[in-house]
């Protein structure tokens, strides 16, 4: 909203006001706006939930610590909704595809997990909502994402790029996806190119495209098409939009769960989602960047690096709420924020064409979701075969394996961020080793 505003107030000729034209300026208004809400209605909520008696029931009581958490305010995630939106809503350009498929996909996935809660806390139902209808909601936002990306004309892959002669890499700030016949952006004082003079003098392509990116590879591209080698012409474009719809269903409902299921100890959840959230920020910053796009030889995508903005809100909500997650939390997220951000994880991931980068980024949630696979199959398979279920791990999902073994809650939480980090330099490395 405050973008529109400025911009007009910037055709007025009023002083100061075509800061609102800098990426960088507003990503970092969205990112202070975020951690200030965050922090102011984190305090009052936790003393409502408190009042309301709306806390946290634990199911695993022989665990060192849980006792303490027994009754810990839940629903927090409402926080990091509010604390994401809002920014996005003031600094980000709300005609811009992207941004309006992450705000769907917030309040979706934070509704889904606010019915989760709802039914916990105040129905006094331990199960919450009902699996089914769970994944019958991923699916739901899956397919809202597939369609937009496979209808809307604003999302297309730009292939041969070639940039004008005289552009250089310091003038990053100004080539992230202006729309043709647009003014110029600002570029803290370095040339100013349009997106429309860049079109012009280059050989570059808009198309749509079932394309992605595949990490560790030279020519790094892969098009879900190729799956369906028997097909041919539209058939055959059919038929790989297909294939990414089941990827993009399959991607929603992993990262979902799979953070949901991360969610076990104070802050891990949090802080392990806010890397992920600053990595995608950045992977979407070069994606968007004709002149980074370029030099990296990775795929361009025009309109995606709006994105940045959001990536910059959902970092300083999620840290935000860390405050007051941190151990010994204060609030619990709950379901409302769990499935929320693994939610926006995975859908930011699918937009910028790097969701085979999840099993590395997000590999905490990975982890964590397949060590609950294998226990379940194991005892299960165990059971049939010696009549006397076996265990892998003292406990799933993986954290609580090493609170069994002894080790302090911070400890483990601090070792998974730790982890959660070299995952993030390595996804960013993947950009150039190849």
């Amino acid at each position: 909203m405050l973008y529109y505003l400025f911009r007009y107030l910037d055709s007025l000729g009023v002083p100061g006001a075509g800061v609102f034209n800098y990426l960088s300026f507003r990503s970092a208004a969205a990112v202070i706006t975020s951690l200030l809400i965050a922090m102011l209605i984190g305090k009052k909520l936790i003393y409502f939930l408190q009042r309301k008696q709306i806390g946290e029931t634990i199911r695993n009581l022989d665990l060192e610590g849980q006792y303490r958490k027994q009754g810990t305010p839940s629903m927090g995630g409402i926080i990091i909704i509010a604390s994401i939106l809002v920014p996005v809503l003031l600094f980000a350009r709300l005609d811009n595809v992207y941004i309006i498929l992450m705000i769907i996909t917030t309040i979706w996935v934070g509704l889904i997990g606010f019915t989760d809660d709802y039914i916990k806390i105040f129905k006094k139902n331990k199960e919450g909502l009902a699996g089914r209808f769970k994944i019958i909601g991923q699916i739901g936002l899956g397919l809202i994402v597939a369609l937009t990306l496979y209808i809307s004309d604003d999302v297309v892959v730009r292939v041969n790029v070639t940039p004008p002669a005289g552009v250089t890499v310091a003038s990053a700030d100004a080539m992230y996806d202006e729309p043709a016949g647009t003014s110029d952006e600002g570029t803290d004082g370095v040339l100013q190119y349009g997106t429309e003079a860049l079109q012009q003098q280059s050989t570059a392509v808009n198309v749509k495209s079932t394309k992605t990116t595949i990490p560790f590879v030279k020519d790094n591209e892969f098009d879900y098409s190729w799956l369906v080698p028997f097909a041919k012409g539209k058939t055959k474009q059919l038929l790989g939009w297909l294939v990414f719809m089941a990827m993009v269903i399959f991607v929603v409902v992993a990262v979902s769960n799979g953070v949901n299921l991360t969610d076990g100890l104070d802050g891990l959840a949090t802080g392990t989602s806010a890397v992920a959230g600053m990595t995608l920020g950045i992977l979407a910053y070069v994606s968007g960047n004709i002149i980074y796009a370029n030099y990296l030889n990775i795929m361009y995508l025009p309109n995606i690096g709006e994105l940045v903005i959001f990536a910059a809100a959902f970092s300083g909500a999620t840290v935000g709420f860390l405050w007051y997650n941190s151990y010994p939390a204060q609030v619990f997220m709950g379901d409302t924020g769990s499935l929320t951000l693994g939610g926006i994880i995975a859908v930011f991931a699918i937009v910028i064409r790097k969701e085979l980068l999840i099993p590395i980024l997000c590999g905490i949630f990975f982890v964590e979701s397949l060590s609950v696979m294998l226990q379940v199959g194991w005892f299960k398979r165990t059971k049939r075969k010696y009549g006397e279920g076996r265990r892998i791990f003292l406990m799933a999902p993986l954290h609580h394996h090493y609170q069994k073994k002894g080790y302090a809650e911070p400890k483990i939480v601090t070792r998974f961020w730790i982890v959660a980090i070299i995952l993030a330099v390595l996804s960013v490395v993947t950009l150039k080793i190849r």
